[in-house]
């Protein structure tokens, strides 16, 4: 009997020490998720994600705040905010024309205003006026079918 009860405890105590054995590396793996759900709520855009919703209004509001300092922006609204990605492709337009990647432009539409703006040097390149065409903002009335 004694080898009997020898022979389970060694089954049992295999399994113990695997387990005990397999405790790092979940720990490793936990440790590397975390650390990866970290990051991507701290630095998404390392990801090819979004920023959310306060993270982009606080940056609005800090690039407003910085412009603001340079020249006299409209109160009533807040502005649209677009970042030049390649200012190659917009260079013949003349709002463009010192346009570099980059360089954010705040457009405010009641104002009919838009301001062209460095970060990195802390600049106003250009501030032109906004022409909305309205009939190219509204969608098309549909054309009714002809019925035989």
């Amino acid at each position: 009997m004694t080898d009997e009860s020898e022979g389970i405890q060694k089954k049992g105590g295999g399994l113990v020490s695997a387990i005990f054995r397999l405790i790092p590396y979940i720990l490793i793996i936990a440790l590397g998720a975390a650390g990866g759900i970290f990051t991507a709520q701290q630095k998404p855009e390392w990801f090819g994600l979004s920023k959310g919703a306060q993270a982009v209004q606080a940056e609005v509001d800090s690039l407003v705040a910085q412009v603001g300092k340079l020249i006299s922006l409209p109160t009533d609204e807040k502005p649209t905010v677009a970042t030049v990605i390649d200012a190659s492709k917009v260079k013949d337009q003349s709002f463009f024309a010192n346009a570099k990647n980059d360089d954010k432009v705040l457009i405010y539409q009641k104002a009919a205003k838009a301001i062209l703006y460095r970060p990195s040097e802390n600049r106003i390149i250009e501030v032109g006026a906004l022409n909305i065409n309205s009939q190219a903002i509204s969608s098309p009335s549909p054309t009714p079918a002809a019925t035989p």
